[in-house]
């Protein structure tokens, strides 16, 4: 095969040559042609190609080019016609035009016969090449200037032309509508056929006859769209290939198998190619691939990918990472933006968390776990309080939802990675799936918060710096998705300051890496009152030693004054009240009445701080205070009978009234209540931590039960006893925990209550600042601006809007159909 003309090296004529007479064409052309027929018939060793040059160059010079050229190519065609084609149907199989006609061969046959003609025609082309090649260099000085000046095709070209028209094109001999192209076409898509079917073919002789079809033009020109392959075989490999790919693609789907059709695809698609590059033409390559892509992937993958038993569904819940990422590579070959592949994840996402919102709901919706009593009865021989254990089942489902999305998380992720290369689109959709599922609960924010409250009171304890880090970021990770954010921040606040007052938090550390972390998330504005609460923790902390030093500078000679410790809250920066009921009942009443011991230390402290600040007011929260009390047990075992008590500031108040108490005398219920003004709920669950908890019954009940009643009766118990010195006294169901209806209900309601005013001030904002707008365009700016915090209804815009116009803030312009607002200074 030869890949481009040659050229010899030939010496120019004579100068004597240019003087001579006229020539004689016809017995120039009988030596020329005599000579070019050796040439063909492979005899040309003893031909001088000097003098045959020599003979050419003159009949050009003497104005003999056409004639020439016109002999050549009649003599090209005589010899194609006559010897080539007549040699090439002579060696044609008649198996070949048996097949053609509907005959039924074997593969082995077909292959045979085909293989025949192929062989036949590499040959007869390779030959012509030759010749050509040859021939051209005898004639080089006409194809220089005679088909140059008069815009004639080269001899070469002129023969190639003719080679596809009188060999390949013309009609068979009894069959006007065959052609051996028509053959060569069938046999080629016929082979290729077999090579996909997995039997062995002669993929040389192939790219052989591939090539000369290359090698071929429709036109004289040579213009690489006009090669012959493109123009007449292309189109035909590439109908055949539509047609078995979808027939292909019918038989896959019919087996329900998606990882099988996915491997299929693919390797179809890798094979196609490769036989582009070692059968066919490179040209081809991309063509192949698309018909690939259309008829075997485009039109099948949706169904594949939505196939219940093996598709998108089976794969993500088996971790079938292989075979999301051909699934993946499937898609992004036929869509950019993976749509159905998309949709099929997003809708397995949200069905799953809508399964772990189920389960959480569902148990939530039970009741308590009961005894749901954070006392010593379940803490640990060294008397660690069970209150810091999740309180009821309520809160194991809380923390248990969290830990369920963040696994749900962290599967996907690790799928978004490792299967779908992180690919930025996929990442939207899973963000958004994630978001819907986890704003369509209505307990996310408070079940999330406990998760953080679970976590900082013990759940970082033994963890490295980085582990802390590593856990503080999944729980921003889901802070990310929840859309009212004011929501998270009210229970946040509500479990750390009782985490900061019980002094329950493992690390301030970590407390204020997470403050930090939500600072970057969701802005300054949104940890502004957290931040202050710790700064009121630090104040507070500098104010007690103050009032300590003030204490011994007094010079008090009570030596058996009891010792302060006070947290001073700013009223509006601590959730006062979700922390515990208010410090007045309905009524105006006064909540504790604390004993006179306790009481004059709390005057000389009111009177220490408001001397200092002047103005202010201090109320006392009884419910979130503790107490060390030192008790003395005269049947303890033990030679020392005294033990000390760590106990709530309730439970204190309660105890000190059995000082005073004969030995043997008891109090009832209401009798306590009387004396104490403690709120019912809190008095009950102070009175089951000391006298229904089996390990720490101070006070003995009459009758025993495990509920508090108010006929009941409550003695000191002089034969209490412990092994340990130091008791906490964990109150029953204290901490943080779930809340029911009808906190959940309050709760709501006080966020509606603020919602409603942070919309008003953003209305207020927005007019101020631009004085006049219509109203969509004040509808859309506020909703901008408080997207971040939550998400605003519309209608409650609307009336806020109407509320502003009523007070006097804004006033309408315009008509009614177009309303816009100006802002009234």
């Amino acid at each position: 095969m030869f890949a481009g003309r040659g050229r010899g090296k030939i010496r120019p004529p004579r100068r004597n040559i240019l003087n001579s007479g006229e020539v004689d064409f016809e017995q120039d052309w009988k030596s020329l042609s005599s000579s070019l027929r050796e040439i063909h018939t492979k005899n040309a060793s003893t031909l001088s190609f000097e003098e045959l040059y020599r003979n050419a160059y003159k009949l050009v010079l003497k104005k003999k080019g056409e004639p020439l050229y016109n002999k050549v190519k009649e003599f090209e065609q005589d010899w194609l016609t006559h010897e080539v084609r007549t040699r090439i149907l002579d060696e044609l199989p008649s198996s070949l035009l048996a097949a053609h006609n509907g005959a039924q061969l074997s593969a082995g046959e077909r292959r045979e016969a085909g293989e025949k003609l192929l062989r036949s025609l590499k040959l007869a082309w390779e030959d012509h090449n030759l010749c050509m090649n040859m021939t051209t260099d005898v004639l080089m000085y006409m194809d220089r200037v005679y088909c140059s000046d008069n815009r004639k095709p080269s001899i070469f070209t002129a023969s190639m032309g003719q080679f596809r028209d009188y060999v390949l094109r013309t009609p068979l001999p009894d069959h006007e509508s065959l052609t051996i192209a028509t053959l060569l076409y069938g046999v080629i898509l016929d082979q290729i056929q077999m090579d996909r079917d997995g039997d062995i073919v002669n993929t040389a002789l192939l790219r052989s006859c591939a090539y000369m079809l290359e090698g071929l033009y429709e036109t004289e020109d040579e213009q690489e769209q006009y090669k012959l392959y493109i123009t007449s075989f292309e189109p035909e490999f590439l109908a055949a290939s539509e047609e078995y790919y979808r027939s292909e693609g019918e038989s896959l789907v019919a087996k329900g198998d998606a990882s099988n059709f996915c491997r299929h695809a693919r390797q179809a698609a890798m094979n196609e190619v490769d036989r582009c590059r070692s059968t066919l033409s490179t040209l081809t390559a991309p063509k192949i691939k698309l018909v690939v892509e259309n008829e075997l992937v485009r039109r099948n993958l949706p169904e594949m990918i939505s196939l219940e038993s093996t598709g998108v569904r089976y794969m993500l819940d088996n971790d079938r990472l292989p075979d999301l990422e051909m699934v993946y590579e499937l898609s992004s070959w036929v869509d950019p933006k993976k749509e159905e592949l998309k949709k099929a994840v997003q809708k397995r996402i949200v069905t799953q968390g809508d399964e772990i919102n189920a389960t959480a709901k569902e148990t939530s919706d039970a009741q308590l776990v009961k005894p749901t009593k954070a006392d010593p009865e379940k803490g640990d021989e060294a008397g660690k309080p069970a209150a810091e254990k999740p309180i009821n089942q309520q809160t194991v489902a809380a923390i248990k939802w969290v830990d369920d999305v963040l696994q749900l998380k962290d599967k996907y992720d690790h799928i978004l990675e490792k299967a779908f290369q992180a690919d930025q689109g996929l990442q939207t959709g899973f963000t958004r799936s994630f978001s819907d599922f986890i704003n369509s609960f209505e307990r996310s924010s408070e079940y999330l918060s406990l998760f953080f409250d679970e976590n900082m009171k013990k759940g970082i304890k033994g963890k490295t710096e980085m582990e802390v880090d590593t856990l503080l970021d999944k729980g921003i990770t889901l802070l990310r998705y929840i859309s009212d954010k004011d929501m998270f921040e009210r229970y946040y606040k509500k479990h750390l300051s009782r985490r900061l007052l019980m002094k329950r938090s493992v690390s301030m550390d970590a407390e204020r890496q997470m403050i930090s972390k939500m600072k970057m998330e969701v802005g300054n504005t949104f940890t502004q009152r957290i931040e202050s609460m710790f700064r009121d923790m630090a104040l507070s902390a500098d104010l007690t030693t103050s009032y300590k030093k003030h204490v011994r500078d007094l010079g008090d000679a009570d030596s058996q004054r009891a010792e302060l410790d006070v947290n001073v809250l700013t009223a509006t920066m601590w959730p006062l009240d979700a922390m515990g009921p208010s410090h007045r009942e309905e009524g105006g009443k006064l909540n504790c009445i604390f004993p006179p011991e306790i009481d004059r230390i709390k005057q000389s402290f009111e009177k220490f701080y408001l001397d200092k600040h002047s103005g202010r007011q201090l109320t006392w929260q009884g419910n979130m205070g503790t107490a060390d009390l030192r008790a003395y047990f005269a049947d303890m075992k033990s030679s020392k009978k005294t033990r000390e008590l760590n106990v709530s500031t309730y439970c204190m108040v309660i105890l000190l009234l059995f000082n005073d108490l004969p030995p043997g005398n008891f109090l009832t219920y209401e009798e306590i209540q009387a004396r104490t003004n403690i709120p019912d709920n809190e008095l009950m669950r102070n009175l089951q931590s000391v006298a229904v908890a089996p390990k720490t019954r101070i006070l003995v009940k009459e009758p025993m039960s495990k509920e508090v009643k108010r006929d009941d009766k409550f003695y000191f118990n002089e034969r209490f006893t412990s092994q340990f010195q130091r008791i906490k006294v964990g109150v029953v169901a204290s901490g943080n925990k779930v809340e029911d209806r009808d906190e959940r209900q309050e709760t709501e309601k006080r966020v509606d209550l603020e919602r409603g005013q942070t919309i008003e001030a953003a209305i207020v904002r927005t007019m101020k600042q631009r004085k006049e707008l219509k109203h969509q365009q004040l509808i859309t700016e506020v909703i901008q601006q408080l997207t971040a915090r939550f998400s605003p209804d519309v209608n409650l815009l609307k009336k806020k809007i109407e509320s502003l116009i009523e007070r006097e803030y804004l006033e309408r312009v315009g008509d009614i159909d177009k309303p816009a607002y100006r802002y009234m200074a």
